[in-house]
């Protein structure tokens, strides 16, 4: 029998002998009908120690009647008595707290609720202010890690928001990519937690809630790196991963976690052990992109089975899309007015000052010959080229290996093991291309991306944002992205220009060539199975995405010229393709044939 089941059926025993006993002598209580105070407990009628032999002397009776009237007392002060002993012998013995347990052993008491204006004035920080002026409110142990990681100075987010967080205070919090929101809410959850002095067996005290697996990863490395003095428990959470691991750890107790939604509620839900009614600080990172995947749900879950206590509950984005009063209410609770970080909507629309935005015109049967050339004139950087689909990545990615153009992808098709692997690979290397989806392009810090491609255009103004801030991340930092359109396109510049975002017209340099290549392109495609097939289905996604986007009178999929998109992806002929169109327009699925 395991160390925890041993335990658990020791304090079984224990408690039912002391139901028994308890029961015993109120029974016995009950049945006497001579006593005059039923709180009181006469020796003569429940005392079950008490010898009333005839062969017992008076003397022997007076003295043994004397012993029990001491060892008698009152029943309710027994009880309560008797109540807090066991616990304080339990807990000794056990030293470990079972999540299913109330023991006031694990339980941690924290901070008195107050009101917003009984609340500590929160120190006063300006942009560029070491990391040092955080001393006397942040442990050394801290502020040493963050020392060796390479950080001295705060970036305006971090200089804003960790005195609010220090004080206490919920914050809602939007800033550029690369500003180093990470930093910014990690730092005061780790000083929360220290003190606390929260250890293993309290369970859990802070949760860190973010939308991918990449961002899971990457902010679970950052806490590593920040816990390296402490003796906290931390780990991480998401899909993909060995559950049983996971619900073993959880067991034990880790005092911070890092998940995904979808995994955190399936713990929440049926993880015996996990142990999270000392939860003090709730995080959650990139916002908006939660909504827009359709995790709101799953976050409204994951709050209704959190203990409703006073928690401080913090919220990151680098847009202001995810301003929704009623999420905000779910996840604060709104006992005070959360406050406002970085709220500027000209900011929030800008991309980092030091990226050169600029866009391609490119008709259809020359898009795929444009992208060869430029991978190959900018090999010797870190490129990453974003597409509408993973289909679409894996076929690039195949069909660019296969000529000999090194390039590495990611997508939310592979095994989260095969996409760990491939987001290192690229972060380590000095230069390559990276293939990436969507998935690439919230909150994960991938160093020295020189060149950001959107080969398909983005959805919306925020994903611009977030694919463009995947370069010049950090302060001083520079890179250029180039936005590449189809003539009947043209009419997504204006819409960005009118959210504040400008790009210049970007002409192909004549000392670059492009080659047409479209000949053996479609014979290499043409003979080989594998890339036949991808390219289909590359074909189909793309239409698909197409049909699927929000500005229907930019990007009308009815006025595409099928033909010419076929021979970006080296088909002779468009195949068949099912366009679902919105189902709250009551329009079924047709066909086009050719």
């Amino acid at each position: 029998m395991l160390l925890q089941e041993r335990i658990l059926m020791r304090k079984i025993r224990n408690r039912e002998k002391k139901k028994l006993k308890l029961l015993k002598l109120k029974q016995e209580l009950a049945e006497d009908p001579h006593s005059s105070d039923t709180g009181v407990i006469e020796p003569s009628s429940i005392c079950p120690k008490q010898d009333i032999s005839s062969n017992v002397t008076g003397s022997k009776r007076k003295e043994k009647r004397g012993e029990t009237d001491e060892r008698c007392i009152d029943v309710t002060k027994t009880k309560k008595k008797k109540k807090s002993q066991s616990e304080q012998n339990e807990n000794a013995e056990n030293g470990t707290s079972d999540s299913t347990n109330n023991d006031e052993s694990s339980e941690i008491k924290g901070p008195d609720d107050t009101v917003d204006s009984d609340r500590p004035v929160p120190i006063k920080l300006e942009t560029g202010a070491p990391f040092s002026a955080l001393e006397g409110h942040v442990c050394k142990k801290t502020l040493r890690a963050i020392e060796e990681m390479g950080f001295t100075n705060m970036t305006d987010i971090q200089a804003k928001t960790i005195p609010l967080q220090l004080a206490g205070y919920d914050v809602v919090a939007s800033a550029k990519a690369g500003s180093g929101k990470t930093l910014a809410f990690l730092i005061p959850a780790v000083e929360l937690m220290h003190t606390l002095k929260f250890k293993q067996r309290n369970g859990t005290g802070c949760i860190v809630i973010t939308p991918t697996r990449e961002l899971c990863i990457q902010t679970y490395g950052v806490l590593k790196e920040l816990l390296k003095y402490h003796a906290l428990t931390f780990g991480m959470l998401m899909g993909g991963a060995n559950r049983a691991t996971e619900a073993d750890k959880l067991y034990w107790g880790l005092n911070i976690i890092v998940a995904t939604p979808g995994r955190l509620l399936d713990h929440l839900q049926n993880t015996e052990g996990f142990m999270v009614k000392n939860l003090w600080s709730l995080i959650i990172d990139e916002v908006d992109e939660i909504l827009q995947v359709g995790f709101e749900e799953d976050i409204r879950k994951i709050i209704s089975l959190l203990p409703t206590r006073k928690r401080q509950s913090v919220m990151f984005s680098a847009t202001a899309s995810f301003k929704c009063h009623a999420l905000t209410t779910l996840i604060t609770g709104m006992r005070f007015e959360p406050h406002s970080v970085g709220a500027d909507v000209k900011s929030e629309t800008t991309p980092a000052t030091g990226v050169t935005q600029g866009y391609l015109v490119v008709p259809s049967e020359r898009r795929f010959h444009v992208l060869i050339a430029f991978l190959r004139k900018y090999r010797k950087n870190k490129v990453m080229v974003f597409f509408s689909s993973c289909q679409a990545v894996q076929f690039y990615h195949d069909l660019l290996n296969y000529i000999d153009v090194k390039c590495l992808c990611i997508h939310g098709k592979q095994k989260q093991e095969k996409r760990t692997k491939t987001f290192f690979q690229f972060s380590n290397a000095a230069e390559g291309i990276l293939l990436a989806t969507t998935l690439a392009a919230r909150g994960i810090d991938i160093p020295d991306v020189g060149w950001i491609l959107q080969y398909d255009p983005p959805d919306d103004i925020t994903e611009y944002i977030h694919k463009v801030g995947r370069t010049a991340r950090g302060v001083g930092g520079t890179g250029r992205a180039v936005l590449m359109l189809r003539p009947e396109e043209i009419k997504y510049v204006r819409y960005l220009k009118k959210a504040g975002i400008s790009l210049n017209q970007l002409d192909i340099n004549p000392k670059t060539p492009v080659v047409d290549n479209q000949g053996p392109m479609e014979w290499l495609i043409g003979r080989n199975f594998h890339l036949r097939k991808l390219a289909q289905e590359a074909f189909q996604a793309y239409v698909r995405a197409y049909r699927s986007h929000r500005l229907k009178h930019v990007f009308d999929a009815d006025k595409l010229d099928l033909k010419q998109v076929a021979k970006s992806f080296g088909l002779i002929r468009p195949p068949p393709v099912d366009l679902q169109t919105d189902l709250k327009q009551n329009m079924g699925p047709y066909k086009r044939r050719f």
